[in-house]
């Protein structure tokens, strides 16, 4: 199994399909990654198994690869032992957590806001730039900064789950440039594209950070380290003050509002 430990997943599954199969069944979300080239062997420290699941996994894993022969199962090394349960984040890590809350309400609203600009008689310009303001202002700048300028700081830049973490965050940057650019050009269909690509990138993103990233982050950082990034976390808050979140959480509630009378 060794070989096959220090392989990358893509490949893995590349060459042995019903491994996707497997990681299925233990919600290891790596068969749609883009990148797909963290090794087999970072995927249970990173999706934190427990022992018990681990074994299993491997086992299955190896009548796959080995069609059934009888083979060693290594444990693998960890940090950390693994623990099960209800997701417990440190205080910083939970301010994150907290703000994907907000981001998670917008990104609801968005198949509202596609079909009102496809069928309204003209396009809700000032409806369409409030969503883009919203993701640059809060998304982007407000809470990817403190991900990308210093949490992601504190680990290798070379771990493949971070490359696909800021691969998305340069996805959402390029979906809300194309919305923009739609709005320009009265191309209702390609703002409907460009905001419903930004929901489903969003959705899953997030999704990986709050149950896979943020834990696995949790878990290998020290004492020392988690008061220095809630410290650092309090300096961005604040310099950008209360005008940024509570312009931003305004316009969210304002949206739900008018769905609400719908």
């Amino acid at each position: 199994m060794e070989k096959y430990l220090n392989t990358p997943i893509k490949e893995v599954i590349t060459r042995f399909p019903k491994v996707a199969n497997i990681l299925n069944e233990y919600n290891i979300g790596c068969v749609p990654c883009s990148v797909g080239s963290c090794l087999l062997k970072d995927i249970v420290e990173i999706h934190n198994l427990s022992i018990k699941e681990e074994q299993e996994l491997m086992a299955k894993l190896a009548k796959i690869i080995y069609l059934g022969q009888s083979v060693a199962i290594p444990k693998l090394k960890r940090k950390m032992q693994s623990k099960s349960g209800e997701l417990k984040y440190s205080p910083p890590i939970k301010k994150l957590v907290d703000e994907h809350t907000l981001i998670k309400r917008l990104i609801a609203l968005i198949p509202e806001i596609i079909e009102t600009v496809r069928t309204s008689p003209k396009i809700d310009k000032n409806l369409v730039l409030g969503v883009t303001d919203f993701i640059r202002s809060y998304a982007d700048k407000f809470h990817h900064a403190k991900e990308e300028e210093i949490l992601f700081k504190y680990f290798d830049a070379n771990l493949d789950i971070l490359k696909t973490m800021l691969q998305d965050h340069d996805t959402g940057r390029n979906h809300v440039k194309g919305t923009i650019k739609a709005l320009e050009e009265n191309d209702r269909e390609a703002i409907a594209m460009h905001l419903n690509g930004y929901r489903e990138l969003l959705t899953e993103h997030i999704k990986k950070e709050d149950e896979i990233l943020y834990p696995w982050m949790d878990r290998n950082l020290s004492t020392t380290q988690v008061g220095e990034l809630f410290s650092k976390f309090s300096g961005v808050d604040t310099t950008y003050g209360k005008e940024v979140p509570e312009r931003c959480e305004k316009f969210v509630v304002g949206l739900e509002q008018k769905s609400a009378k719908r």
